[in-house]
Protein backbone atom coordinates (compact mmCIF):
# COMPACT_ATOMS: atom_id res chain seq x y z
CA UNK A 1 0.00 0.00 0.00
CA UNK A 2 1.19 3.46 -0.87
CA UNK A 3 1.79 6.65 1.06
CA UNK A 4 -1.07 8.26 -0.13
CA UNK A 5 -3.27 5.40 0.58
CA UNK A 6 -2.14 5.21 3.78
CA UNK A 7 -2.62 8.95 4.50
CA UNK A 8 -6.77 8.66 2.97
CA UNK A 9 -7.47 5.90 5.04
CA UNK A 10 -6.14 7.81 8.01
CA UNK A 11 -8.33 10.89 7.35
CA UNK A 12 -11.03 9.17 6.44
CA UNK A 13 -10.86 7.39 10.09
CA UNK A 14 -9.73 10.70 11.43
CA UNK A 15 -13.19 12.12 9.66
CA UNK A 16 -14.62 9.15 11.53
CA UNK A 17 -13.76 9.75 14.80
CA UNK A 18 -14.99 12.97 13.74
CA UNK A 19 -18.60 12.39 13.40
CA UNK A 20 -18.56 10.37 16.81
CA UNK A 21 -17.23 13.59 18.74
CA UNK A 22 -20.01 15.67 17.22
CA UNK A 23 -22.64 12.80 18.03
CA UNK A 24 -20.83 13.00 21.21
CA UNK A 25 -20.82 17.04 21.72
CA UNK A 26 -24.54 17.71 19.82
CA UNK A 27 -27.38 16.80 20.61
CA UNK A 28 -30.28 15.54 18.93
CA UNK A 29 -26.93 14.00 16.51
CA UNK A 30 -26.60 9.98 17.06
CA UNK A 31 -24.07 7.36 15.88
CA UNK A 32 -25.14 3.84 16.12
CA UNK A 33 -21.36 2.15 16.48
CA UNK A 34 -18.45 2.89 14.82
CA UNK A 35 -19.17 1.14 11.34
CA UNK A 36 -22.04 3.78 10.92
CA UNK A 37 -19.21 6.80 11.91
CA UNK A 38 -17.31 5.32 9.33
CA UNK A 39 -20.29 5.17 6.38
CA UNK A 40 -21.48 8.30 7.61
CA UNK A 41 -17.84 9.95 7.19
CA UNK A 42 -17.43 8.49 3.50
CA UNK A 43 -21.18 9.60 3.07
CA UNK A 44 -20.27 13.06 3.83
CA UNK A 45 -17.14 13.64 2.30
CA UNK A 46 -19.28 12.62 -0.97
CA UNK A 47 -21.95 14.26 -0.82
CA UNK A 48 -19.71 17.50 -0.39
CA UNK A 49 -17.42 16.58 -3.08
CA UNK A 50 -20.66 15.80 -5.61
CA UNK A 51 -23.72 17.60 -4.69
CA UNK A 52 -22.56 20.53 -1.98
CA UNK A 53 -20.29 22.83 -5.29
CA UNK A 54 -23.85 22.52 -7.31
CA UNK A 55 -25.92 23.54 -4.45
CA UNK A 56 -23.26 26.28 -4.47
CA UNK A 57 -23.23 27.67 -7.64
CA UNK A 58 -27.64 27.51 -7.49
CA UNK A 59 -27.58 29.39 -4.33
CA UNK A 60 -25.17 32.14 -5.45
CA UNK A 61 -26.85 35.05 -5.10
CA UNK A 62 -28.40 34.14 -1.73
CA UNK A 63 -25.08 33.76 -0.80
CA UNK A 64 -23.64 37.04 -1.72
CA UNK A 65 -26.26 38.61 -0.33
CA UNK A 66 -25.69 37.30 3.07
CA UNK A 67 -21.78 37.79 2.55
CA UNK A 68 -21.34 34.02 2.68
CA UNK A 69 -23.12 33.69 5.70
CA UNK A 70 -25.90 30.77 3.78
CA UNK A 71 -22.95 28.76 3.56
CA UNK A 72 -23.61 27.59 6.84
CA UNK A 73 -27.07 26.73 6.00
CA UNK A 74 -26.11 24.52 2.65
CA UNK A 75 -23.21 23.18 5.27
CA UNK A 76 -25.67 22.03 7.78
CA UNK A 77 -28.38 20.83 5.15
CA UNK A 78 -25.52 18.56 3.32
CA UNK A 79 -25.21 17.34 6.99
CA UNK A 80 -28.95 16.35 7.33
CA UNK A 81 -28.76 14.70 3.56
CA UNK A 82 -25.84 12.14 4.87
CA UNK A 83 -27.54 11.92 7.98
CA UNK A 84 -30.82 10.53 5.97
CA UNK A 85 -29.03 8.20 3.82
CA UNK A 86 -26.75 6.45 6.40
CA UNK A 87 -28.19 4.18 8.83
CA UNK A 88 -27.60 4.31 12.16
CA UNK A 89 -26.35 8.27 11.58
CA UNK A 90 -29.29 10.53 12.98
CA UNK A 91 -29.69 13.91 12.77
CA UNK A 92 -32.64 15.13 14.60
CA UNK A 93 -33.47 18.94 13.22
CA UNK A 94 -32.16 21.48 11.38
CA UNK A 95 -30.97 22.94 14.42
CA UNK A 96 -28.76 19.82 15.37
CA UNK A 97 -27.83 19.77 11.78
CA UNK A 98 -26.50 23.42 11.84
CA UNK A 99 -24.44 22.82 15.11
CA UNK A 100 -23.38 19.28 13.81
CA UNK A 101 -21.88 20.63 10.90
CA UNK A 102 -20.21 23.47 12.78
CA UNK A 103 -18.49 20.73 14.99
CA UNK A 104 -17.96 18.50 12.05
CA UNK A 105 -16.12 21.21 10.58
CA UNK A 106 -13.75 22.78 13.62
CA UNK A 107 -12.65 19.04 14.74
CA UNK A 108 -12.06 17.64 11.37
CA UNK A 109 -10.07 21.21 10.59
CA UNK A 110 -7.96 20.33 13.84
CA UNK A 111 -7.43 16.96 12.75
CA UNK A 112 -6.36 17.99 9.27
CA UNK A 113 -4.10 20.26 10.41
CA UNK A 114 -2.34 17.91 12.65
CA UNK A 115 -1.97 15.32 10.09
CA UNK A 116 -0.38 17.99 7.77
CA UNK A 117 1.94 18.66 9.99
CA UNK A 118 2.99 15.16 10.83
CA UNK A 119 3.34 14.59 6.54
Amino acid sequence: MTENNMFLLLRWLMSALSVLATAYVVPGVRVANFWSALVAALVIGLVNALIRPLIIILTLPVNILTLGLFTLVINALMFWLASSIVKGFDVANFSAAFWGALVFWLVSWIVNGLLEIEK
